[in-house]
């Protein structure tokens, strides 16, 4: 492999792995100030939720419930800081071509980013770990909020960059140095891609983390649950996984306008479509010869393509050899087509994936309607309970999908129109540097795996069950040495 295909099977390794943690941290979040918030107002209402058989209140039980989501975000959090920092360091080590021409763009989204990730989010999230039983009750539950809202915050301007990459905004480009300069950063901040890809990718994130919390919920459930916390769990899960796939689908469409209109090629890509047509079928599925552009097996939905690509069933769609002429007009002699069979099933794997896991809620909801539980007894919820397991894998590679489908059908393109991959790898790196660079993180990837699913698989089987919290008094505060009170 050449040091151009090095570097992009290394950055999308870090980027891959590092996004099967962002989205859980993310949505873990926002439900674990959620359900503090839930907990703190029962608590004020002087725990008026039935007493269940243990003598527990629904105050003790939200308390409880936010203490496993809790722990579920330290986990995900501290992994994700880790394989965050590798992944900027990406930039310098693979892609310094690509740095100098996009510094001025990307320094200041790094830089945010960095400051909410490293300072803003873990700060609060310390003081919220260790401030329960030192801090009073409404000011420890707005340290986790404010956790939660620098996520939403990191992510956004994490978008705004990528944004850039899909429809450059908001820039010049300097004469003498060909680096692009940015303009106005409010406008980066609106650029039309990020405000629609922004609701997709925070939906998605919450499909996973529900997903997680659905899973843990279903597999305590199933060893008893005596004052209904783990119902309770499950239920939180499922709702946010099924809302949340029902957020994908919505924002999904409005994100496939958008990019029709700025990456057209892209979603011909998705489609494989090659001839530009009017009235443009769906393709559900589809065989094809390695070589032809016509497949000999196709199930295709009439004029979908048209109306999720503008909203008019009966609108003309842009096809790949259309396309390929006019770029070649536009940018110069070159091959502009990216890899389509990945990115056709790429799109259909991320659609896939997504809906089977917003199914599942569904089921999932549906059993445990009015108090009901699953019936271990009857053999079809009993072996679907067993592979509830495997939910929060659905999202996740749902989400991997998505990437993998916004990355490469933008080849050959770094920033869309302006810089090309092949011109942004560092100059002097050699294949063997980045092969070992690449096998080393492979296996500290490897270990961080073995890490979190331990320790997830660890909360799952004893989180919940700690002795009952006994909240601090508002007028009082505890005189005792600070430590970890979880």
């Amino acid at each position: 492999m050449t040091a151009l295909e090095l570097s992009r099977l290394q950055f999308a390794v870090v980027t891959v792995y590092h996004y099967l943690f962002v989205p859980l941290s993310i949505s873990l979040a926002t439900l674990t100030a959620l359900l503090q918030t839930l907990s703190y107002r029962s608590t004020k209402r002087g725990g008026a939720a039935a007493p269940a058989a243990d003598g527990s209140t629904g105050d003790v039980r939200w308390q409880r419930l936010t203490l496993v989501a809790g722990k579920l975000l330290m986990i995900t959090f501290a992994v994700g800081i880790v394989t965050g920092l590798v992944q900027e360091f990406q930039f310098g080590l693979s892609w310094s071509a690509f740095a100098r021409f996009y510094g001025d763009v990307f320094g200041p989204t790094l830089a945010i980013e960095g400051m909410l990730a490293f300072f803003l989010e873990a700060t609060f999230l310390g003081l919220w770990w260790f401030g329960a039983d030192r801090l009073r009750p409404a000011l420890h539950l707005a340290t986790i909020w404010i956790v939660a809202i620098g996520t939403l915050i990191s992510a956004y301007v994490i978008l705004a960059a990528n944004a850039f990459m899909q429809n450059p905004v908001a820039y010049t480009l300097d004469p003498e140095t060909g680096r692009a300069r940015l303009g106005s950063f409010a406008d980066l901040l609106t650029n039309q891609v990020v405000l629609a890809a922004f609701p997709h990718t925070i939906a998605g994130a919450f499909a996973g983390g529900g997903a997680l919390v659905l899973a843990i919920g279903v597999h305590r459930l199933r060893r008893g649950d005596p004052d209904g916390r783990w119902r309770l769990f499950t239920r939180v899960g499922a709702w946010t996984t099924f809302a949340a796939g029902a957020a994908v689908a919505l924002t999904g469409d409005l994100l496939g306008k958008v990019m029709t209109e700025v990456q057209p090629m892209k979603m011909a890509a998705a489609e494989a479509l090659y001839a530009t047509q009017a009235g443009a079928p769906f393709s559900l599925f589809a065989v094809g010869v390695p070589g032809e552009k016509e497949p000999f097996l196709s199930l295709d939905v009439p004029w979908l393509l048209s109306f999720l690509a503008t909203g008019d069933p009966t609108a003309t769609v842009q096809g790949i050899d259309d396309l390929q002429a006019q770029y070649t007009a536009q940018f110069g002699p070159g091959d502009y087509v990216p890899v389509v069979p990945m990115a056709y099933w790429s799109f259909r794997f991320m659609i896939g994936f997504g809906v089977l896991a917003t199914m599942v809620a569904a089921w999932v909801l549906w059993r445990t309607r009015r108090d009901r539980s699953p019936d271990t007894a009857h053999l079809v919820d009993r072996w679907l309970l067993r592979l509830l397991w495997t939910v929060p894998v659905l999202p996740a590679l749902a989400a991997t999908a998505g990437w993998l489908f916004t990355e490469t059908a933008r080849q050959p393109w770094l920033v869309f129109g302006l810089f090309r991959t092949a011109d942004g790898v560092s100059p002097g790196l050699t294949p063997i540097e980045l092969a070992a660079s690449l096998a080393g993180f492979a296996l500290v990837y490897g270990v961080l795996a073995v890490v979190w699913v331990r320790l997830v698989l660890r909360v799952a089987r004893t989180a919940g069950d700690d002795p009952e919290p006994v909240p601090v008094p508002e007028d009082t505060e505890p005189d005792r040495p600070l430590v970890p009170s979880y």
